[in-house]
């Protein structure tokens, strides 16, 4: 190796990365190749951190094809830095999952308590983690239980209670008027101990018990395998979270942005979806392609955003769910949790996001491996 070519050896190694990035790993939010290439006295050394091994393997064999000597020392996630603990659960009732590991960043996303989660790397008080639908930021480590892979194991097959009113409480003892051990909303989930009439007796992740009125909650198992998955399903716990109010990157009943609602609404009807509305357009099957809103079927997504030009790509930045009911409606979350209309002699009319219109997606009885059907899961 001469200095020389240092110049374009580096720009080539570059070019691979990124091909092999675009095909592996095209998404940040949920898989991370990001890798450095240096020459330092004609030694070259690779740094960085990643989280597709193939697609790594991919890139080591293509240096190794090249004759090239290296040094390695890329991070490959979960290391070291996590030990055995490379899971954890969510240990209160909504935890904030941040984009850098600090408290002033920005919201990414949320956590429902309960949640199960893979723990990639630790930084300070914070971890990197990463949830069911694969989003990958960081949260503060009062908000989670970390595990080993035996626990982790026994709490995910441990039978467990869903919450399923927007808000409620977790009591100390058999009574309303007890004491509370925590706050609990919509979506969270506790080990089940027992029940008598009026309450069921939960473990959290941390090993507290408490109590949750029956009347709030169900056991898990029934409520999936019960659950009716139907159009109507979805405007009913859809209209439940009418007037929640907006929050960039939540996903809870404490406050929810326009992807968060969709993603809610869908997981109490049984599904796990993608988490950001660009994300989520790139799942289940096209419909509408004239954009006219005709073959719109209730419960379909509806992509709002900036149409695309000979200079710039379509960029998603809002999504909603179609309604329909001969009104042209369709709800989603912006300011708050509320109904809008494509429908020009409605008083709710969207005249704004009619004008961005993009187009549809069907997630109902469509198979895409980014749709994730709980229902499945409990068979396995």
């Amino acid at each position: 190796m001469s200095c020389k070519n240092d110049t374009k050896i580096i720009r080539e190694l570059q070019n691979i990365h990124s091909e092999i990035k675009a095909k592996y790993a095209p998404d940040k939010r949920v898989e991370l190749f990001d890798i450095n290439f240096e020459l330092t006295d004609n030694q070259l050394i690779l740094e960085g951190e990643i989280t597709s091994k193939k697609a790594f393997s991919i890139l080591l064999d293509s240096l190794k094809n090249r004759n090239l000597e290296f040094s390695n020392n890329v991070r490959v996630l979960p290391d070291v830095k996590v030990g055995d603990l490379k899971y954890a659960v969510a240990r209160n009732s909504v935890i904030n999952i941040r984009s850098q590991p600090k408290h002033s960043a920005e919201l990414g996303t949320q956590g429902l308590l309960g949640m199960s989660l893979k723990v990639l790397d630790k930084k300070g008080d914070f971890y990197r983690i990463q949830t069911p639908d694969n989003y990958i930021s960081w949260v503060d480590k009062g908000g989670i239980t970390r595990m080993n892979e035996n626990e982790f194991d026994v709490w995910n097959q441990s039978r467990k209670v869903i919450f399923t009113q927007n808000f409620g409480y977790v009591y100390v003892d058999k009574s309303v008027n007890s004491k509370i051990i925590s706050d609990i909303t919509l979506g969270g989930l506790l080990h089940y101990v027992s029940e008598d009439n009026q309450f069921y007796e939960v473990k959290y992740p941390d090993n507290r018990t408490g109590f949750i009125k029956k009347s709030e909650g169900v056991i898990y198992s029934s409520w999936i395998k019960n659950l009716t998955i139907s159009q109507e399903n979805i405007e009913t716990v859809a209209r439940t979270m009418i007037g929640f109010p907006y929050l960039w990157g939540g996903t809870s009943s404490k406050g929810i942005d326009c992807s968060g609602f969709t993603k809610m609404v869908y997981l109490m009807n049984g599904f796990v979806i993608p988490r950001d509305a660009s994300q989520q357009i790139n799942a289940g099957e096209t419909v509408d392609t004239n954009l006219n809103f005709e073959g719109l079927e209730k419960g379909d997504l509806l992509f709002f955003g900036r149409k695309a030009t000979k200079k710039k790509r379509q960029r998603v930045t809002h999504v909603g769910i179609w309604l329909g009911n001969n009104k042209m409606e369709f709800i989603h979350a912006s300011g708050n949790v509320h109904l809008s209309s494509m429908d020009s002699s409605q008083p709710n009319y969207d005249e704004f996001n009619k004008n961005r219109y993009l187009g549809s997606k069907r997630y109902l009885n469509v198979e895409d491996k980014l749709i994730i059907d709980l229902k499945e899961k409990i068979k396995l």
